[in-house]
């Protein structure tokens, strides 16, 4: 009797010790072996695993808990949320454009003296401007004062000779001293018919105008426009009504708050911006109630801080798009994870608006979804490559260049470099110090790249991840087709000039100036 026992649970022991017998890579899956070995694509121990006949649903990839634990996968609840973005954009303190004025002549002559002779004076209504000499000017006023002289015969004609005179920028009480006279001056002086501060003067001392010429430019300074530029994906958010919060050099410390008044609805062409107008008050009083002067044309920043009523939202970091729209990984547990096709809606700093492909309450990868997509993509390759599916590592010769090997070490610094753009393009510096370790694994296989630093920063972070991103770029330029990925680069980074990063796809999101300037940049052909 205990010789059948033992006999019918042989072939159940021999089926356990043969399960304990398979070893596995973690990062590798479809690379296995009957006995302990090393990956022959990353050098990874194996590790026991048991052979699982159920294969995954179509769509699912299934992970084993070693490979989860290795790639550091994270995950986050969709839920209803509010999104919250900050809008920072760059732009100018002008004069208010609707009180500009141009001070032409209003009659031909030569200049003989100017009363205002700088750029930046203030004038006010009546003020002498310049005086000229001007026989037309002088012929006008004789014809005037010969009405006048008339009496009664002329009496008609003087109240058009005197509206003549007006128009040619003669005041009232000038015309009246010309009847007290009788006697037309040989220069006369021409007075300001608008105050304000002179932004521009093309006249000069022995100059012949002409009727209509420009003389002087004049500003209102008692308002001042704050003027910027918002992108077409700006436009969502703001509004008019909305505070924007100005800074500016030329008063440091100070914040301006102001409500926006109006926005263009001519987007330009070439740039793709439209312009947005603050009106400010000048001089602007701070908090203390001390008065600051606010000058014409200094350059400023500014951000807005908006925020939408509750949509159902996921975090920026769970979205990928490879160029074929966005998609993210949905956790349904026991190492099984979804790939689900998105549609979205405004992007907030760190959520994005879900319209459809999830609902409330699933739960995205947010950390290491790139990597479980690119193991999804080897695994394909391996599947469709491989027969039977299990490979043994001791029979795995050395990789060459093209083949799949190979282009997996570049799948894995393209997902590590893009983690981190990605993660430095949201402002998310908590993020990137996350990611920071699985960069160096990454590319330790590329001596050639420069040493990547921490910091302490996002600007320190940036300012190391330029030379490293812009040179991973470099290398991984040959195989962007194959690998499902963009490499775009901006003209004006702060340490190469001409930095360098990836993406899976639109849109840009430059990772080394962040919000400030998320759109700098052009894809590399």
């Amino acid at each position: 009797m205990k010789r059948l026992a033992l006999l019918l649970l042989l072939p159940l022991a021999l089926l356990f010790a043969a399960e304990a017998r398979i070893f596995q890579c973690p990062m590798h899956p479809w690379i296995k072996s009957d006995k302990p070995a090393k990956c022959t694509i990353c050098g990874m121990d194996l590790v026991a695993a048991v052979k699982s006949d159920t294969p995954a649903p179509e769509g699912v990839v299934a992970l084993s808990a070693s490979v989860i634990n290795t790639i550091g996968v994270e995950t986050s609840l969709v839920s209803q949320q509010s999104l919250t973005r900050t809008v920072r954009v760059n732009g100018a303190i002008d004069d208010d454009d609707t009180r500009h004025r141009l001070l032409t002549a209003r009659a031909e002559g030569r200049v003989d003296k100017l009363h205002v002779s700088i750029v930046g004076a203030v004038i006010a209504t009546g003020q002498p401007l310049y005086d000229l000499y001007s026989p037309e000017l002088q012929t006008a006023q004789r014809e005037f004062v010969q009405l006048a002289k008339a009496g009664e015969l002329a009496a008609s004609a003087l109240p058009a000779s005197r509206a003549r005179l007006r128009q040619m920028g003669l005041s009232d009480p000038q015309l009246d001293d010309l009847l007290k006279t009788g006697e037309p001056p040989l220069v006369t002086t021409v007075l300001a018919p608008d105050g304000g501060t002179v932004v521009e003067k093309t006249v000069y001392e022995g100059q012949w105008i002409k009727t209509g010429d420009k003389l002087f430019a004049v500003g209102d300074f008692s308002k001042m426009w704050f003027m910027f530029d918002a992108y077409e994906q700006d436009i969502p958010w703001l509004h008019t009504g909305q505070t924007v919060q100005i800074t500016t050099r030329a008063i440091p410390g100070e914040v301006i708050e102001a409500p926006i008044a109006f926005i263009d609805p001519n987007f330009n062409e070439t740039t793709h911006t439209t312009k947005v107008r603050a009106v400010l008050p000048n001089p602007h009083a701070n908090m203390a109630g001390e008065k600051h002067q606010l000058f014409h044309r200094v350059l400023a920043e500014a951000r807005v801080l908006v925020e939408s009523p509750a949509v159902l939202a996921a975090p920026r970091a769970a979205i990928l798009d490879a160029g074929l729209g966005p998609v993210a990984y949905v956790d349904h547990g026991k190492g099984n994870y979804e790939q689900r096709k998105l549609r979205l809606g405004r992007r907030g700093d760190s959520l994005v608006e879900v319209l459809e492909g999830l609902k409330e309450g699933d739960k995205v990868v947010t950390t290491g979804a790139l990597l479980i997509d690119a193991q999804a993509q080897l695994a394909r390759e391996a599947a469709g490559h491989s027969h039977p599916n299990v490979v043994e590592a001791s029979r795995v010769s050395s990789p060459s260049p093209a083949t799949p090997v190979a282009t997996d070490k570049f799948s894995i610094l393209a997902a590590a470099a893009i983690d981190g753009a990605d993660a430095l393009a949201s402002d998310d510096f908590a993020r990137y110090q996350k990611l920071f370790p699985s960069l160096a694994p990454a590319a330790a296989e590329f001596a050639k790249l420069p040493k990547l630093e921490l910091g302490e920063s996002l600007k320190v972070a940036r300012r190391s991840f330029e030379p490293w991103s812009t040179a991973v770029a470099d290398i991984l330029k040959p195989h962007r087709a194959h690998l499902g990925l963009k490499i775009f680069q901006c003209p004006m980074t702060p340490v190469l000039g001409k930095g360098r990063w990836l993406q899976r796809g639109q849109p840009i999101k430059n990772p080394f100036f962040g919000s400030t300037m998320p759109d700098c940049g052009e894809e590399v052909p």
